[in-house]
Parts: structure tokens; C-alpha cells; sequence
């Protein structure tokens, strides 16, 4: 264990640095200034604006470009937002609570209705509860969450009044009614999110699980004398969580990005809304850091995937 993990590390590293590389090519040779607020400013003199430029290297080739971001990202200086004029990591750790709130907590309710549901939809097979879950999951994961928010906020906001539209971080009331306040603005957002990783993960869960409870071992689980509940959660759902610990591993780290486009239906204030802006800003130093720290995350929870398959599968051995 204690090698492939040094394997899967070093093989990493080169990963990331790829991943850096095209992507710093990519935000370097693509249209737009960041500077272009400047240009339009008759007040900033053109030999202010270029000795601006040259303070910001922004006229140095893109490889010195490069490892000038690169040397200050591994010292954990994501450098100051062209926008903003503010250390980057200062605007993710603003940005980062709000999402971990929102974000993380309609994963984490997707996961605890999604597997259930699942397995027991599994289960039985062909009943009223596998055609109800069914039929509401395959509505679930057809519809996009821009659909779903927008009908939402037309429901519980303009017809009911019962959720505010707009997210709101700047709450002045306390106590229990300021923690109530803070709940229901919230609720809207981990509704649309939860209900389509929901779904999704509703119908991984049963494919899997139907696969699994038809294997031989399953049946000779069963011939041996052990109880449906011990055949069903030491045997079949074990194995078949595999495929579903993957989909959940490689959904984790979309958490730390946040859902664009449930947090500007929203007007959520995470980090998606956060890459969207610097990707319209062409602020390189924020797109850097989000996409960075998100790649190493997606390589982080793979090898967190591929140690939990052991875990649920004996047969996986790792030498």
C-alpha cells in the first residue's frame, strides 16, 4: 500500500504541473486586458498604465510569466487579483464558508437520500416505491438546475413568500431568528442542487445494486442461510457502492468550485460566482488559484476513491 501510494503521488505531481501549464497558455494567449478598465480612463497617462503593466509582468514572455506564478505558488502566495488589487487567497477564504454552507450541504443531503433510495429501489424491483423513486429521479436529472431554480423562485418566493430570491450575506438579525433567516436563505439553493445530484446518484446507486444482488456469491450468500439484511449490506452493497464511491469522490472537489450557475440564479456569493467573474475579468491570478487547487483536489479524492475500493472490495489488493 505504502508504494502505490508514493507511485500515485509521484505520478501526480507531473499531472498538475501539465495541468497548470495549459492552462496559464490558455488564459495568457486568450483575448482581453486586464487592464483594459485603465485604457479607458483618460485620467492614467499611457506611461502609467504600461509602468503598470511591467510592475504586473504582464508584458514578460509567458514562460517567465510562468515560473514567476508557479515559484510563488508553491511559497503559497497566489499573488493579488487584477481586479481587485486583493490577495487571492484572502478572496477565496471570503468566498470558500459560503460555499462549504451551500454547496456542501445539498451534496451531503444528495448522498444520504440518493444510496438509500437506491438500494432500495433495487430491491424491490418493479414495485410502487421503485417506480415512484424512478420516475422522480429520471425527472430530477432531466431537468437543468436553471430550470429548476427559476421554477423555485416563481413557487416559493413571487407565488408563496415563503423563501427570500436573493442570498444574502449581510444579515443584521440575531439570535435564533437571524440563524432562521440564514437557513431559509439557503434552502432554495440546496433544494435545485440536492435534488439533481439526487437524482443522479438515485439511478448510479440502483444500476449498481441490481447488477450486484444477481451475482453468484449474493445467491450463495443466501443458500448459505444468512439473513436478507446481512446479504444485502455485507454482501451486495459493499460491491456495489464501487462505481457509486467514484462518482462521489469525483464530486467532492466540485464543492470547493461551487455550482455556477445555482449560485448566479441565486446571487450566491461563492466560489462560483467567483470563477465566473475573473474568467469576464480575464484575472488570471484567480482563475489560477481556483483551477489549481480544484485539480489537486480531483487527483486528492481519486487516490481517496481507489484506497476506499479495497476497503469495500477484499479482492482488491494493491502491491
Amino acid at each position: 500500500m505504502t508504494q502505490y501510494l508514493i507511485r500515485r503521488i509521484l505520478i501526480s505531481i507531473p499531472t498538475l504541473i501539465a495541468i497548470s501549464i495549459v492552462i496559464f497558455t490558455i488564459l495568457a494567449l486568450a483575448p482581453g486586458d486586464p487592464l483594459a478598465e485603465f485604457a479607458m480612463n483618460p485620467a492614467v497617462p499611457p506611461e502609467v498604465r504600461q509602468r503598470i503593466r511591467k510592475s504586473m509582468g504582464l508584458d514578460d514572455p509567458i514562460p517567465v510569466r510562468y515560473v514567476k506564478w508557479a515559484s510563488s505558488m508553491l511559497r503559497g502566495d497566489f499573488g493579488y487579483s487584477f481586479r481587485s488589487k486583493s490577495p487571492v487567497i484572502d478572496l477565496i477564504r471570503q468566498r470558500l464558508p459560503t460555499t462549504l454552507y451551500v454547496i456542501g450541504t445539498a451534496y451531503l443531503v444528495s448522498v444520504l437520500i440518493a444510496i438509500p433510495v437506491g438500494v432500495l429501489s433495487a430491491i424491490r424491483q418493479y414495485s410502487i416505491f421503485d417506480n415512484v423513486a424512478t420516475t422522480l429521479a429520471f425527472i430530477g436529472f432531466s431537468l437543468p438546475t436553471f430550470v429548476t431554480g427559476i421554477l423555485f423562485i416563481l413557487l416559493f418566493s413571487v407565488k408563496l413568500g415563503w423563501l427570500p430570491m436573493i442570498y444574502r450575506t449581510t444579515i443584521e438579525t440575531e439570535g435564533l431568528a437571524g440563524l432562521w433567516e440564514k437557513i431559509k436563505q439557503a434552502l432554495m439553493p440546496i433544494m435545485v442542487l440536492g435534488l439533481f445530484e439526487t437524482a443522479a446518484l438515485t439511478r448510479y446507486t440502483r444500476a449498481a445494486m441490481l447488477e450486484t444482488i444477481h451475482q453468484d456469491y449474493v445467491r450463495t450468500a443466501r443458500a448459505k442461510g444468512l439473513s436478507e439484511r446481512t446479504v444485502i449490506i455485507r454482501h451486495a452493497m459493499r460491491n456495489a457502492l464501487i462505481p457509486v464511491v467514484t462518482i462521489v469522490a469525483l464530486s467532492i472537489p466540485g464543492i470547493f468550485t461551487g455550482a455556477v450557475i445555482t449560485e448566479q440564479i441565486f446571487r450566491v456569493p461563492g466560489m462560483g460566482s467567483l470563477l465566473i467573474s475573473a474568467i469576464r475579468d480575464n484575472d488570471t491570478p484567480v482563475i489560477m488559484a481556483i483551477t489549481i487547487i480544484f485539480s489537486a483536489l480531483v487527483v486528492l479524492f481519486n487516490l481517496i476513491a481507489d484506497i476506499l475500493y479495497g476497503v469495500l472490495d477484499p479482492r482488491i489488493k494493491y502491491e
